[in-house]
Order: C-alpha cells, then structure tokens, then sequence
C-alpha cells in the first residue's frame, strides 16, 4: 500500500491561535502514524502563490491521512487554532517506485 503526504501551504495570521493548534494536531497527525517531514524550514517559491510557511507530513497510507484530517482530535485542533491561519491542504499518494 502506497504511503500519502499532506501538503499544506500556510499563512500564519495569529501566533497564539496557531500554537492552540499546534499542540493538538501533532498529537492527532501522530496518532495516525504522520511523520513531519517539512515543517516551516526555508524554501524557494518558484511559481504559484507564495505562503510564508510549508508542511508536509508523511502517512501510512491515503486513509490514514484522510482518517486524521476528519478525526475528533485533528478537528478539535483545527477549531482551536481557527482564524490563526489559512491554507491550502492536499492529501497526494506516494508512488510505489520511483520513476
């Protein structure tokens, strides 16, 4: 089973409200087996909109990301940090090989 990665492009717009949301959301993305794999490191925006932090987290499989993002914990994180941020957030399966 192929492993997924969310990919989320973030703009921070409360700093507390975003560490409400923190907390919680890595105990939750945890909890269904995602490990961080960027978190707020430097980048290079080569094209697209430009968001002043980019994550992306590694998970077992679709499902299991999937299951996080709808779960209780991650939705009462998401409710904690609400108007802390905005974003983009893509779920994108892994391929099996490299090409």
């Amino acid at each position: 089973m192929p492993t997924a990665l969310w990919i989320a492009l973030v703009d921070v717009t409360d700093d507390a409200k975003m560490a409400a949301y923190a907390g919680p959301a890595v105990q939750a993305i945890k909890a269904f087996g995602g490990e961080y794999l960027a978190r707020g490191g430097k980048y290079v925006q080569l094209d697209g909109q430009d968001r002043s932090r980019n994550v992306v987290i590694r998970f077992p499989s679709l499902q299991a990301a999937q299951d996080c993002f709808n779960s209780d914990g991650y939705q009462a994180a998401v409710k904690a940090g609400q108007g802390g941020f905005t974003r983009d957030l893509v779920i994108v399966e892994e391929l099996d090989a490299p090409i």
